[in-house]
């Protein structure tokens, strides 16, 4: 069930530095800098959670191996 949530955070995460983004673009009329830079943003903030997330899967399995 853990997995069906990290294919959610990855799409959240992108999505929401996409969106935070053009709406700063729209503020300061700099299309298409902070689309780009939420996009980077989005994708770090999505690649340490999923990395967050699925430890407690690595840590466990590489326990089980060892026993």
């Amino acid at each position: 069930m853990r997995l069906v949530g990290v294919g959610w955070y990855i799409g959240i995460s992108i999505l929401l530095g996409i969106i935070g983004g053009s709406w700063l673009d729209s503020k300061y009329g700099t299309q298409p800098l902070w689309v780009i830079v939420g996009l980077l943003l989005g994708i770090i903030v999505a690649v340490y959670g999923v990395y967050q997330m699925l430890l407690p899967l690595i840590r466990s399995k590489n326990n089980g191996e060892d026993d």
